[in-house]
């Protein structure tokens, strides 16, 4: 395979065929974020692509899921992607899901039509970064849209067939914003409805613009009971009719696997406990990214 620098994929894409499609991230100014700082974002060339293509069906033939990487496959012009999944349909017959990252700009940029056009080419998920359905907090981190635009987008994706799973960063609206970030989070997630939500616990990444505001004081990163705390306020505000809520990343101090409606009383009676000090919270020196 052709990998050009760091390559990431959702915790759920582990067992995945890894294609690297784009480089980097095409918004790249979130923060937080120090994943895509050494890369400028460009669409590999379609011999590139073709090539690990073929890489994959003589090496792969086990991996029944691919994942297009980098972080926002979704903005790759419609005809060019859909050359590229007719490829992986006829040479890698096998695959019976392909996933990638999506941001609303990406989402914008195709019409439903050609959303169900991926959903039958193999697209079943797309993974969106919502992070904080704070508004406030959205503005700060140069998130690049605001919770209204969260919530259009993340229903435009669902509407075309395709599950949808959502990121949101435990801990980003910092001391001042906690109970709004978490209630507003809370928000947005009822409002779209996604079949999936990872919550991961903020670490700060040095050479960041928000690691560097926390060094300057501009940002208060909050501890881990406080940020225990704003998950299950999250976790409180949330209403999904059938979605999986999880918070088992190793960024997070209790691992968290809940089924949303049915497990939400005994997910908040879980974390009371854990408040209470009556289970043990996992040390900050095993916590990663």
């Amino acid at each position: 395979m052709h990998y050009e620098g760091m390559i990431i994929r959702p915790p759920s894409e582990a067992q995945s065929i890894l294609l690297q499609v784009t480089l980097g991230c095409s918004h790249n100014k979130c923060t937080f974020c120090g994943t895509f700082t050494d890369k400028r974002f460009n669409i590999k060339k379609d011999e590139i692509i073709f090539e690990d293509i073929e890489f994959a069906r003589e090496n792969c033939k086990y991996q029944n899921r691919l994942f297009i990487c980098d972080g926002d496959a979704m903005i790759v012009p419609q005809k060019r992607l859909v050359t590229i999944l007719k490829r992986i349909k006829d040479r890698l017959p096998w695959v019976e899901r392909v996933g990638l990252y999506a941001n609303t700009k990406g989402i914008k940029m195709k019409t439903p039509e050609q959303l169900a056009e991926l959903r039958q080419l193999g697209v079943k998920i797309a993974y969106m970064g919502l992070e904080s359905g704070d508004d406030v907090t959205l503005k700060n981190v140069k998130k690049g849209a605001n919770s209204q635009k969260m919530i259009e987008m993340g229903k435009k994706v669902k509407a075309a067939g395709i599950k949808l799973s959502l990121t949101v960063l435990v801990g980003l609206g910092a001391r001042e914003r906690s109970d709004i970030h978490a209630k507003e989070t809370g928000r947005v997630l009822t409002a779209i409805n996604p079949d999936f939500v990872g919550a991961l616990s903020l670490m700060l990444i040095p050479g960041t613009a928000l690691h560097d505001e926390h060094k300057k004081g501009d940002f208060e990163l909050i501890s881990a009971d406080e940020m225990l705390a704003e998950l299950g306020m999250m976790i409180s505000c949330t209403h999904l009719t059938n979605g999986l809520f999880h918070a088992n990343h190793a960024s997070n101090y209790l691992p968290i696997r809940a089924k949303l409606p049915q497990d939400k009383e005994k997910t908040l009676k879980l974390i009371s406990q854990a408040l209470k000090g009556k289970i043990e919270l996992k040390p900050e020196f095993m916590r990663a990214l």
